[in-house]
């Protein structure tokens, strides 16, 4: 899918507002924030599109911002970020990081392959 460039201005601004200047004391995990309430993706269609095995770039996905925050669809989902995402990442990491998302101590996170050990708090709907 190719963007237009008010589209990439959007997305670039929608990211950008929405990174840290500290990660290690902004983001919260689903534990701290009292537990993950989104939606649930399914265990079967979880497996096959989903995990560390299955990496895609945010880059040309449909797009939106809702109330601020940056949601993106993949496989059918609507994926928000309630988490900044770490300083470290790089301007351009949406449109250049494979990404994943995964499921760790009760919710859903996105990683970054280059940044494997760290995942922002994402909220999934349909």
């Amino acid at each position: 899918m190719r963007r237009t460039p008010e589209q990439r201005r959007m997305q670039h601004t929608a990211w950008h507002q929405h990174g840290s200047q500290h990660w290690e004391t902004e983001h919260r995990t689903w534990q701290q924030r009292g537990g993950y309430r989104g939606y649930r993706i399914p265990d079967d269609r979880f497996r096959g599109h989903f995990g560390r095995d299955h990496g895609f770039r945010i880059s040309g996905l449909p797009f939106l911002v809702v109330g601020g925050f940056p949601r993106f669809q993949y496989q059918g989902f609507w994926f928000s970020a309630v988490d900044p995402w770490p300083e470290y990442w790089g301007d351009d990491w949406y449109d250049n990081d494979d990404v994943y998302v995964n499921y760790v101590d009760n919710g859903y996170y996105l990683y970054n392959r280059r940044y494997p050990n760290v995942g922002i708090a994402i909220d999934v709907s349909m």
